[in-house]
């Protein structure tokens, strides 16, 4: 079995998994990464989780501020992811990438509409009309989660085309006596230029023939649909299974589906984001349930395969001499989220009998989280972007409240009783092995 998953499927797998297109995406995702966090903070403490402290933050006026500075970080991921991938990929390909960051930039704005059909009364907030137009503007939902997936069509594109031009030499060349930055910032004219008016192009065929915009079309036709599977079973089963089936491999399974799933999941987070701003977080008023945090937080809290419950088990139950030195090692790794050296160490890596938890814990916590938000146990998550490393309890307080925190000292208590008794059978296995060596080691002497 492990032959035919090593030759068959693993190898067509990682070859999707490595091409060009993907590894960008993956390396174009990381740079919006610190500003999202930083918007996620400011969303946190501008829409506190407990009701005084709230009112407190409203009383003294810093809640709006601390919502515009997480509208112009966090609500702007559409932006800097765009520039990201198409910056990654010229980048990589040995050019300059600036200038194509700044080009994919251009061209997402251009592919918006400009004017909003939804105004607020001024004197009423709550209520909106759709019988006004405003135009000159750029609607601020579609530079951030509604975004998403034209940033990946225009950063891909855009880095494509414009290393197409860099490789033929289809540029500016000034002459020697120019100032190299000079002469640098021309030779990005004409692959930007071309890309712009080509942008310009599909931008008039959508507008004029199909009145609409290509934004709108790309988020009708494949964002909104994608966002639909993402935030089903079908959603919790992939980034539920596939990170542990790879990792059980040797390769990093998180890094990987999580560089293809991230920019859907952090698209559904940035819907949910506003929900939580105007306290409308709730799955009747379109929240997803599935979103980074789902990840995050309940499908990787302690490291992939929710692992805690092993580390506790070899702290505190372990007999043989490996696994008690693994558990000291690793416990402290795990409060951050790291668990390589246990994959690795045990090993969990190839393992049959730690596979069978390792593979289960992650599957068993994303059915019975997506269950219990769907049912109103607990709320959708509330959009802020934690870092991965933040230990779990607090991660769990964060981005759900004191029952996101309780939901997750339930799932770590499961997963560990999940573990148990396949860690005591692996670690029976070891002491065998260790008394077999050490008897070998006293015949020899």
């Amino acid at each position: 079995m492990n032959n035919f998953i090593q030759n068959k499927i693993m190898p067509p797998m990682m070859k999707f998994l490595n091409t060009r297109a993907v590894t960008e995406i993956k390396n174009g995702m990381i740079y919006p990464i610190p500003f999202i966090i930083i918007g996620s903070v400011f969303l946190i403490l501008g829409q506190l989780p407990f009701q005084a402290g709230q009112d407190f933050m409203n009383k003294i006026k810093l809640g709006p501020l601390f919502l515009q500075i997480n509208n112009a970080s966090f609500g702007i991921m559409a932006l800097l992811a765009v520039f990201g991938i198409a910056y990654a990929w010229v980048r990589d390909a040995g050019y300059e990438g600036v200038p194509a960051g700044l080009t994919g930039v251009i061209v997402h704005i251009l592919l918006q509409p400009d004017t909003i059909h939804q105004v607020t009364s001024v004197t009423d907030p709550t209520k909106t009309s759709t019988a006004f137009q405003v135009g000159g503007v750029i609607d601020r939902a579609w530079l951030g989660g509604k975004g998403m997936v034209l940033s990946i069509i225009v950063g891909l594109l855009v880095g494509w085309i414009y290393t197409g031009f860099m490789r033929r030499n289809i540029t500016i060349k000034m002459p020697e006596q120019v100032p190299e930055n000079v002469a640098a910032s021309f030779t990005s004219l004409v692959p930007a230029g071309a890309i712009i008016t080509m942008a310009g192009v599909v931008h008039g065929i959508t507008t004029i023939g199909f009145n609409t915009t290509f934004i709108e079309l790309v988020y009708k036709w494949i964002q909104t649909p994608l966002q639909h599977v993402t935030d089903g079973p079908v959603g919790v089963f992939v980034i539920a299974f596939m990170p542990v089936f790879i990792w059980w491999f040797g390769v990093h399974g998180a890094t990987i589906i999580g560089g293809i799933m991230g920019p859907l999941l952090q698209a559904n987070s940035a819907d949910n984001a506003p929900l939580y701003k105007a306290g409308h977080l709730s799955l009747s008023n379109g929240a997803h349930i599935v979103t980074q945090s789902f990840m995050d937080q309940y499908l990787t809290v302690t490291g992939s395969g929710l692992t805690i419950g092993l580390v506790i088990f070899l702290l505190v139950s372990a007999k043989s001499v490996q696994g008690k030195t693994l558990g000291r090692m690793e416990i402290g790794p795990a409060v951050f989220n790291i668990n390589e050296p246990i994959l690795f160490g045990l090993p969990i890596v190839l393992n049959p009998i730690l596979a069978i938890p390792f593979i289960l814990a992650p599957l068993i916590s994303g059915i019975l989280t997506y269950l219990v938000i769907y049912l109103g146990i607990i709320p959708p998550f509330n959009g802020a972007y934690v870092p991965w490393t933040t230990p779990a309890v607090l991660s769990g307080y964060l981005v759900g409240g004191w029952q996101g925190m309780v939901w997750q000292i339930i799932i770590l208590a499961v997963t560990t009783v999940l573990y148990w008794p396949f860690a005591k059978a692996y670690d029976n296995i070891l002491l065998k092995e260790e008394a077999e060596t050490e008897a070998g080691i006293n015949a020899a002497e």
